[in-house]
């Protein structure tokens, strides 16, 4: 949210004062699929952080910041901006797709243009209805409305306003970053792909290290076998006292 308000303020104050700069900038944010196809992938990121008109910015932020922050405290910051992202990113996938699939179609033609944080504004919407559908909140402050009557009235305000303003290309990639969203709930771990990934690589981590060591293990008793001892491991590799005394993990002549 701060970054979307910081690349608004900065393109009020440039294009003002330089607005040919304002342009040529906005050109190296905004989605175009013909661009992204020919190299330009950062655009799949940088579309949603592009300035909107004064109105829908401040709402769009004001949206945001109700229910992103909601989202945050939940699930924290790391989960919400892998979540903004990813959906940002595959519906922007999808949008170009099928952009070259219909290419006559004029408002998909992959040389149009769409920016703003709306549109993946509606996939952070969504999110906070998918988890919480039955919460009371209220419209203006005196209208009781669930959450997930309220960002359904959401999308389809967007979609009406997309539409009738003539930007059915920005309409089509707000369907798709939700549907991305819509993916991303239900099929990705409740704490998000990172944390997954990174338990993962830990039990990987940690399979290879008891493996090492039950190695070890093995290799510890054939040596004082021939040393004429005799010495028992566990299933873990972890040596066992002869007498049955419990393991102190605080005493550090306890191996392992």
């Amino acid at each position: 949210m701060l970054v979307s308000a910081a690349v608004f303020l900065f393109f009020v104050i440039v294009g003002w004062l330089l607005p040919d700069l304002a342009a040529n900038l906005l050109n190296l944010i905004a989605f175009k699929p013909h661009l992204v196809s020919h190299g330009m992938i950062w655009l799949l990121v940088t579309y949603p952080f592009g300035p909107l008109g004064l109105l829908s910015e401040i709402f769009a932020l004001f949206s945001f910041w109700i229910f992103g922050a909601m989202l945050e405290d939940e699930f924290g910051s790391r989960w919400l901006w892998e979540y903004f992202l990813l959906t940002a990113v595959g519906g922007g996938v999808l949008t170009m797709l099928l952009s070259y699939l219909l290419p006559r179609y004029a408002p998909l033609n992959p040389a149009n243009s769409a920016l703003g944080l709306w549109t993946a504004g509606m996939a952070v919407l969504l999110a906070f209805a998918y988890f919480h559908p039955e919460e009371q909140l209220r419209v203006y402050f005196i209208i009781p409305i669930k959450a997930k009557h309220l960002v359904a009235a959401y999308v389809l305000l967007y979609l009406a306003i997309a539409i009738a303003g003539g930007d059915q290309f920005g309409a089509v990639l707000a369907l798709f970053v939700t549907l991305s969203g819509f993916v991303y709930l239900r099929m990705a771990p409740r704490r998000g792909l990172r944390f997954a990934a990174s338990e993962k690589w830990f039990g990987i981590r940690n399979d290879y290290l008891k493996s090492k060591r039950k190695r070890a293990g093995k290799k510890f008793v054939v040596y004082m076998k021939k040393q004429g001892q005799d010495v028992n491991i566990d299933a873990e590799g972890r040596y066992i006292d002869p007498t049955g005394t419990p393991r102190d993990p605080n005493d550090k002549r306890w191996m392992n």
